[in-house]
């Protein structure tokens, strides 16, 4: 959607003066997105930006020069933005996301995942927040979850994840919570994501290594997720009424060795090397939940989901850059 005004112009030309109207092109649309560097946000700030919006993205230790520099835990510089910058719409992207360095690292973690919340939904007002969450707030003992069902987090990284979700709806009860599973996408490098990082042992070949044959994931590509919550922004313009939590997902289900393979067969690479782990390892890092399948009825009642990319048709996209023949890949998002 976007808005035209009139503009009066007075044209001359020999002999004639003539006043026309003109359309002028005028973005009235306003989104701010926090961490757009990351996966998530960088897919969240191109959607926006494509579809006639206004858009500015935040980021703190890669900002610049692409993004602005804010530090989400500075109260003054969090309302400095928003007040200079005015956005009908907050998509709050960042976060610490891996649960094994939220266990390492707590304090910060929380600050990030929790007390940045805090801050944002403060001074967020009446404007329509959307904040990214995650399936890791359920144990996965009992898929599939509903939004009204309780959450029970086993790790560290959900609980901060579940915190943010309530401190979000307590300082703004008129924001969205959107929670997700595990997301891949255009990557600046293959660690980046819990799924592309399987990119490695599948082009290993000639040495077998085993990969976890025992949970079960929902691989969800950044993209659908950024138009899901352009679909919620826009709505939110219409619909005030728009609020609470909401889930999103991709439906089709795989360890991660399935995963792995599913990679390999995208692009003709060998899969008899990747061998199935069927049992945790001790030690293994945070506890991760069984299988915790998100029930995504009311984005779809809503008229407000996307059909989910096909899985080899998205993972090509994300990973075509990393091939072997493309030695140039280090410079394709810069």
């Amino acid at each position: 959607m976007s808005i035209r005004d009139k503009e009066l112009k007075i044209h001359f030309k020999p002999g004639h003066v003539e006043l026309v109207q003109d359309e002028v092109y005028t973005p009235y649309r306003r989104v701010l997105v926090t961490g757009a560097t990351g996966l998530l946000g960088r897919a969240v700030y191109k959607e926006f930006k494509n579809n006639d919006w206004d858009t500015l993205g935040s980021g703190y230790n890669r900002a610049r020069p692409s993004f602005l520099k804010c530090n989400l835990l500075d109260e003054d510089a969090v309302r400095g933005v928003i007040h200079e910058f005015q956005p009908h719409v907050i998509v709050h992207c960042a976060a610490e996301r891996r649960p094994d360095v939220v266990e390492r690292h707590t304090e910060a973690a929380m600050n990030l995942n929790v007390h940045a919340c805090s801050t944002l939904a403060k001074e967020a007002g009446g404007i329509f927040l959307i904040y990214i969450s995650t399936d890791y707030v359920f144990d996965g003992r009992n898929p599939p979850y509903g939004e009204n069902d309780a959450p029970n987090p086993l790790n560290l990284y959900g609980k901060s994840k579940l915190e943010g979700e309530r401190e979000i709806l307590r300082h703004c009860p008129g924001a969205a919570v959107l929670r997700v599973p595990i997301l891949f996408g255009e990557v600046e490098k293959v660690e980046e994501s819990a799924v592309t990082v399987l990119w490695d042992r599948v082009q290993e070949g000639a040495e077998s290594c085993t990969i976890d044959h025992c949970q079960q994931r929902f691989p969800t590509y950044t993209n659908d997720v950024a138009r899901v919550c352009r679909n919620m922004a826009e709505r939110a313009l219409q619909d005030p009424s728009l609020r609470g939590i909401f889930h999103y997902s991709a439906k089709e289900q795989m360890t991660k060795y399935e995963i792995a393979c599913a990679i390999a067969d995208a692009f003709n690479l060998p899969s008899s090397h990747l061998i199935p782990m069927t049992e945790q390892p001790a030690g293994a890092g945070a506890q991760r939940p069984q299988n915790a399948q998100l029930e995504c009825s009311r984005l779809e009642l809503l008229g407000l989901s996307v059909e989910a990319t096909p899985f080899k048709t998205a993972i090509r996209d994300s990973l075509w850059p990393f091939q072997h023949d493309k030695r140039w890949r280090q410079t394709v998002f810069h």
